[in-house]
């Protein structure tokens, strides 16, 4: 079965059927010329005859139309009954003889006889007699599948029409040779096939038996083995395949073996390689990724395989095509998504060939998150530190100066007022100094909590109190307790550094007549403390930045205040500390809640610190 269907595959089939098809095209061209040559020849003959006895037919009807008679002579019917069954024969299978009166005089058709003597009403008849038309219709009969052919002629003497003349011959006997002779020529044509298939198959088998070895030594050759050669079966062009292709051979397998040197060379290097690699070709799509690359980027080679590297690196929104990646160089790539920032640098460089055209790219990338991130901070960090010294100093410089001046000094009005101003910025730097070197500390692990066993509730109520003896006039705060005592874990002073960040601030930022409230719950395992106030409140998109090193969301109000921008974030590292959480909850013009949660103390939990 096997073999029965690679045989309908081979070429061995197609040059058969294409040598029989040149032979089969050659016979039915020549075969349907010579049956349209022979059917028109036949056709032409038949009316011809059939036109010479018509001839013969009018002349002796002509005669009997016209001669002169007596008593003792026949009638003309009988003279015309007499003539035309004369000429009756087996292909003229009917005839008419109609007078110029339009009277049927005779007929050889036994059901016409009945309208002997009758006037006739046929177009073609009344033609003939009226105008002397003479016509061939041939009539086909859907019935019985038989070809009639109709002559109507008018009989003249002279100048005069003196009858009419309807014959009908039937046209079988023509179509019946046709069908014969092409029945002949049938018989022929598929001897002629049958022996030039056989014919074909050892022509076949001559020319493809030699292609049948090199398509085996071709598959032999694509599994690596360069080992056999094909046999050589002449000096033809087929003889200087098999030459060619043993010498291809050879050449394939020397450089089969010096690229294998090469791929595991390359190979070696891009597995190793901690960088990702990305390779393509001339249109810029991807043929080659390691390791490396597929973990970066989030697509295995699979993935982005023959896709343009564009696409894949997410570059079509900054360069329009490779020619500018060329004059880029290197750019880093934003890969980040809502879990997780991802920066990736790419280097990018040419691969030229012999001729220095350029035959495709290599991209390495290397993840530079890290190194971007701790750069970006450093910066921010630096301008935030310059900008928050530069103030108070500038301030502090402008007074000084004005107090070098000797009408400045001597007055006694204008001079407390400068020193009063002084003596505040020299206290806002030392509190950004003393912020930063506690972040400082904080950042190196570099301070030990002196954690005791607190009771929460009564601690947060000493809290409320001291700022409710100083709190400005307009304002008021109130408090939301838990009646159950709740015991905490904790280092009080830290948390009272905390807890003063969040309830000045809350002071701060709350307009004339608001309410500041203080709420604790206590949950299952933690305790939830809430400071509430009625200010301005914070942007949806601020929140999570609020508590970040010197981030501040109204800038100059918070200078005017005297806030450093690193409350929050120091409160966030010591409630980090406690193992804790805090977060922050706004709605612009309705307020801000900051949250913190501590966990609470076990029933059996040891002391530590």
């Amino acid at each position: 079965m096997g073999k029965l269907k690679s045989f309908f595959k081979s070429i061995q089939l197609k040059f058969i059927i294409i040598y029989i098809l040149l032979l089969l095209i050659a016979i039915q061209v020549i075969g349907a010329y010579f049956a349209r040559q022979l059917e028109t020849q036949l056709l032409e003959n038949f009316t011809e005859s059939v036109n010479e006895r018509v001839e013969l037919l009018s002349y002796n009807l002509e005669q009997a139309l016209t001669e002169e008679r007596d008593d003792d002579s026949p009638s003309i019917e009988a003279d015309v009954r007499s003539i035309i069954y004369d000429f009756d024969s087996d292909d003229i299978t009917g005839i008419q003889v109609i007078d110029n009166n339009s009277r049927v005089l005779g007929t050889t058709s036994q059901f016409d006889r009945e309208n002997i003597g009758n006037r006739t009403t046929e177009l073609r008849i009344q033609r003939a007699l009226s105008a002397g038309n003479r016509e061939e219709n041939i009539v086909y009969n859907p019935q019985n599948g038989h070809r009639t052919l109709i002559i109507s002629t008018p009989i003249e003497n002279g100048d005069e029409i003196v009858g009419a003349l309807s014959l009908e011959a039937s046209m079988e006997g023509v179509y019946t040779q046709l069908n014969d002779i092409n029945r002949i020529f049938a018989n022929g044509t598929a001897l002629a096939i049958t022996v030039s298939a056989l014919l074909g198959i050892l022509v076949a088998r001559t020319i493809t038996r030699p292609i049948t070895e090199m398509r085996g030594q071709a598959k032999v050759m694509a599994t690596g083995d360069y080992s056999k050669k094909v046999n050589v079966y002449g000096e033809d062009e087929i003889g200087q395949l098999a030459v060619s292709f043993n010498e291809l051979n050879d050449q394939l397998q020397l450089a089969q073996a010096t690229t294998e040197g090469e791929r595991r060379k390359l190979s070696s290097v891009l597995s190793n390689m901690t960088d990702g690699v990305i390779a393509t070709d001339e249109h810029g799509d991807i043929i080659l990724m390691n390791e490396p690359a597929s973990k970066l980027i989030g697509k295995n080679y699979i993935e982005v395989q023959s896709e343009p590297l564009l696409d894949v690196l997410g570059l079509n929104s900054h360069v329009n095509n490779l020619e500018e990646i060329k004059e880029i160089g290197s750019t880093i790539i934003d890969f980040s998504d809502d879990d997780q920032e991802l920066l990736l640098k790419a280097n990018f460089s040419a691969i030229q060939d012999e001729a220095d055209e350029m035959n495709g790219f290599l991209t390495v990338i290397s993840d530079v998150t890290e190194e971007e991130r701790v750069e970006r901070e450093r910066r921010e960090f630096v301008a935030n530190v310059s900008h928050e010294l530069r103030t108070p100093l500038t301030t502090m410089r402008s007074y000084l100066e004005a107090l070098t001046d000797d009408s400045t000094w001597k007055d006694e009005t204008i001079t407390p007022k400068f020193l009063n101003v002084v003596q505040n910025e020299s206290e806002r730097m030392i509190r950004l100094v003393n912020d930063l070197l506690q972040l400082s500390k904080m950042d190196n692990k570099d301070y030990l909590l002196e954690k005791e066993r607190v009771e929460y509730v009564k601690y947060i109520d000493q809290i409320v109190d001291r700022f409710s003896f100083n709190i400005k006039d307009g304002l008021s705060l109130t408090r939301n307790l838990p009646k159950d005592h709740c015991y905490v874990w904790m280092d009080s002073d830290k948390l009272t550094q905390v807890l003063d960040n969040i309830i000045s601030n809350a002071i701060k930022y709350s307009p004339e007549g608001g309410e500041i409230n203080v709420t604790v719950k206590k949950e299952r395992h933690h305790i939830l403390t809430q400071v509430s106030d009625e200010g301005v409140g914070i942007p949806t998109e601020n929140l999570e930045k609020v508590f970040d090193r010197f981030y501040r969301v109204d800038k100059a109000r918070t200078r005017q205040l005297g806030g450093t921008g690193l409350g929050l974030a120091i409160a966030k590292e010591l409630i980090e500390a406690h193992d804790g959480k805090i977060w922050a909850d706004s709605r612009e013009g309705k307020g801000t809640t900051i949250s913190f949660s501590l966990p609470l103390m076990r029933k059996k939990r040891g002391r530590s610190s």
